[in-house]
């Protein structure tokens, strides 16, 4: 998996992150499918994760070359100054926007920690394709910004609000999953990392840095007569919702 430079300079690096590749190395993955270590031979030094994406979530992804330039970056992350803002593909017409407020646990054994969500729908469509028990199935392209992150937060979050996202194999739907992939012929978890702004840590001006739809995407708005999402942040700044049916 070839890992594109989003932007670079002097302080940090952003990347395209892949859907499938994992961060970081583990005893079942090696080098090739880690994005640490993939990024650090792409730039010729030693490179330190700011963040974290689910192995199958694409998008931006940051890495920071010093330990100093890390830890203001990562204060960033947990005290509300960088924002993320993510493109979803869930089951049925969502609300046209909302906040969801709902603690969850890292894992079983751990005590329950708040999770936020705020999230606007850009789009809907109803398929002409079965998926369980009516002739059609529904769908909407959402825009969500989490304000906390927490494991899983989007898509135990969407799971909650009975909108799970396609192709979750963890907390979706397994029927809406097999429909799209028989009918759409996208595999992949439909959840990006679109877009992440915060103050530069160097000099404090505004960085913003917006990864590309993936051709899975792409695939989507066609397949179900979806215009291309918009510029992450004009789509918050208002950007009306659209409903369509696919032709």
């Amino acid at each position: 998996m070839n890992l594109r430079i989003l932007y670079q300079d002097d302080d940090l690096v952003a990347v395209d992150k892949p859907a499938g590749l994992l961060v970081h190395r583990t005893r079942i993955a090696d080098e090739q499918a880690a994005a640490l270590q993939q990024v650090r031979d792409l730039v010729g030094r030693r490179v330190n994760p700011v963040h974290r994406l689910d192995r199958p979530t694409s998008g931006v992804l940051l890495f920071a070359f010093e330990a100093d330039t890390t830890r203001l970056l990562q204060a960033m992350f947990n005290d509300g100054r960088a924002h993320k803002r993510y493109l979803a593909v869930v089951r049925g017409h969502a609300p046209e926007h909302g906040v969801i407020d709902r603690p969850l646990r890292q894992d079983r054994h751990k005590p329950e920690r708040s999770a936020r969500t705020i999230y606007r729908r850009l789009y809907t469509a109803e398929a002409p394709f079965p998926a369980g028990r009516y002739n059609t199935a529904r769908f909407s392209l959402l825009e969500a910004e989490p304000q906390t992150g927490r494991l899983h937060q989007l898509r135990r979050h969407f799971a909650h609000l009975r909108h799970p996202i396609i192709g979750d194999t963890t907390h979706g739907d397994g029927k809406q999953n097999r429909a799209f992939r028989e009918h759409v012929g996208v595999h992949r978890l439909l959840l990006m990392a679109r877009a992440l702004t915060l103050p530069h840590p160097r000099h404090g001006e505004e960085l913003r840095v917006l990864a590309p739809l993936p051709e899975e995407f792409h695939v989507v708005c066609q397949t179900l007569g979806w215009p291309s999402p918009p510029d992450a942040d004009a789509a918050s700044d208002g950007v009306q919702t659209i409903s369509r049916s696919c032709a």
